[in-house]
């Protein structure tokens, strides 16, 4: 891996920026979620129409399934927001988020002869937002911006202290 300082000052405020931005929208989503009595996904799942719908029905079947998928999912942003915004175990955080966007996707793509009951705040075609941001997050994954600034510094530290 490159030495955290092979990267000009302007790349690691950039990363560090993108990491930020990116984890503020991620933990709201997920804070909003939990603020929000009764959330549940059933709505997003129930609109699935492309590769995951399927699965989307078993879960919105089974209410057990159902209760555990929205637990995660609200804790799990939160978890990988606070992660990004903190620099803590970003990496992971970022592949998790990277993740998670790309099942919202699979489930609510914006492809020709999907109609979807929802309305959106865009017109999208094939490329959405969700995938743009997924894509965000493969970037941070991949670049040690929590080692530019971040928590990650003390694990990298306590780590190599231990070897």
């Amino acid at each position: 891996m490159k030495e955290t300082t092979d990267y000009s000052p302007m790349q690691r405020y950039v990363l560090v920026a993108l990491r930020i931005l990116v984890g503020w929208h991620i933990l709201y989503e997920g804070f909003s979620k939990l603020l929000i009595p009764n959330w549940s996904s059933i709505g997003f799942l129930n609109e699935s129409k492309w590769l995951l719908s399927g699965v989307s029905k078993w879960i919105v079947s089974n209410p057990g399934v159902l209760n555990a998928v929205d637990f995660l999912n609200t804790w799990g942003l939160i978890a990988i927001g606070l992660g990004l915004i903190l620099g803590l175990f970003t990496k992971p955080a970022a592949i998790s988020g990277a993740i998670l966007l790309f099942v919202y996707y699979l489930n609510n793509p914006p492809l020709i002869g999907l109609e979807y009951t929802v309305p959106t705040e865009g017109s999208y075609l094939i490329i959405s937002k969700t995938l743009i941001e997924a894509m965000a997050l493969v970037v941070l994954a991949v670049f040690p911006s929590g080692l530019f600034a971040g928590l990650d510094i003390f694990v990298h530290q306590y780590r190599n202290r231990n070897k």
